[in-house]
């Protein structure tokens, strides 16, 4: 197995007293609530930017690998298993007391064609798709045992209105694919907690869709932990009574909740748009990119406003939440920018492209100091 050498990662095991700070951070503010994450990746551990790895182990407690651990990275050739970002992910948190999440074993993207198919580029059959993906699961859980919290097992199996999106893994092996992962999961690291992972499965109609895979699986006897909802909203979507709903269903049937992708789009973005499709984009026009030279200070205030209502109701169901992650360690790392329109200019994180503290930063850290 090599191991990679990410340059100057010695440097970056930082512990939260080195930072000579007593503020508060967003880890501090939400200690005996949940869990506050961030993503990180390959540019933070590089080294180009300085200030990411130090200010990643001040604000944060839980960091999740943004694509490392996905198929297409971590196991891109038959056989051929590259671990060494995804250590150095991992390294980094065990040094400065933080929790590791995985990220993802089944998802229907960012998996390469070879994975359904045999030498001769052939379908495989349903058996021999199992193997391939036990093998994969045991694989990579089992380098992590002991050192990962939880995994996103199967993330984003679920339409919009509710029924199994049609991927190769349900078209090869069926409805119990989801059974078989979690199964494979369980059996690589029984300590692991072991989640469901999606968008807009807060929406009434796809949680209707979420909520009897969980069924299932709890009355086959296999473990399922949590469901992760990821968290990718906007300024006007959505209601906020709909998220509140949410976490209250997930939780009364004994799961964990998690909002694991967490940021808020202030850009103008159609509504077919919304949710975190990556194969749906739009051509970039101007009119679509309204604040390039900063964020006009009526923003700032809704969005100001938005995060502190989202974290009040976080709070109502902190015996449900166990963590928060944001999905960019400030503005200028968001895929927003990229995404679902590319080269634009997205504000939707807590912390500016100079890693300033944004009014919505100030307001999530009230929320919490409320109830203190």
């Amino acid at each position: 197995m090599k191991k990679i050498l990410i340059p100057a990662i010695a440097a970056f095991v930082i512990l939260l007293s080195s930072c000579g700070s007593d503020e508060t951070t967003l880890s501090k503010a939400y200690e005996g609530h949940f869990l506050i994450g961030t993503a990180l990746n390959r540019m933070h551990l590089s080294g180009t930017d300085p200030q990411a790895m130090p200010f990643i182990a001040q604000q944060f407690n839980s960091v999740t690998a943004e694509n490392a651990m996905k198929w297409e990275r971590i196991h891109p050739e038959p056989g051929r298993y590259e671990f060494g970002l995804a250590d150095s992910i991992v390294d980094f948190a065990e040094k400065n007391g933080m929790q590791v999440i995985g990220h993802v074993l089944v998802w229907h993207s960012q998996t390469p064609q070879w994975v359904f198919q045999d030498s001769l580029g052939n379908q495989l059959t349903r058996d021999a798709l199992l193997e391939r993906l036990r093998d994969h699961i045991h694989t990579v859980v089992g380098h992590y045992k002991g050192r990962v919290l939880g995994w996103d097992v199967v993330n984003e199996a679920v339409e919009e209105d509710g029924s199994l999106r049609k991927t190769k893994w349900l078209e090869i092996i069926g409805e119990d694919y989801m059974e078989k992962a979690f199964i494979y999961a369980h059996e690589a690291d029984p300590d692991a907690e072991l989640y469901y992972n999606d968008y807009n499965n807060e929406e009434r109609a796809k949680r209707a869709g979420v909520i009897p895979i969980v069924k299932n699986l709890q009355s086959k006897g296999i473990r399922i932990d949590g469901v992760g909802i990821q968290g990718h909203w906007h300024l006007d979507s959505p209601d906020m009574r709909v998220i509140d709903e949410s976490i209250g269903e997930y939780a009364a049937l004994g799961m964990k909740v998690m909002i694991t992708e967490l940021e808020i789009n202030v850009l103008p973005t159609p509504a077919w748009l919304y949710g975190a499709e990556i194969s749906r984009t739009m051509e970039y026009r101007d009119s679509l990119n309204p604040f390039v030279a900063g964020l006009p200070d009526s923003v700032q205030t809704q969005l100001t406003n938005r995060y502190a209502e989202l974290f009040r109701i976080l709070l109502k169901h902190d015996d449900a939440v166990t963590r928060v992650t944001f999905w960019g360690l400030h503005d200028g790392y968001s895929w927003k920018n990229n995404w679902p329109i590319p080269g634009r200019t997205n504000y939707p994180l807590l912390f500016d492209r100079s890693y300033g503290l944004k009014p919505a930063y100030h307001a999530v850290i009230k929320e919490a100091e409320k109830i203190k």
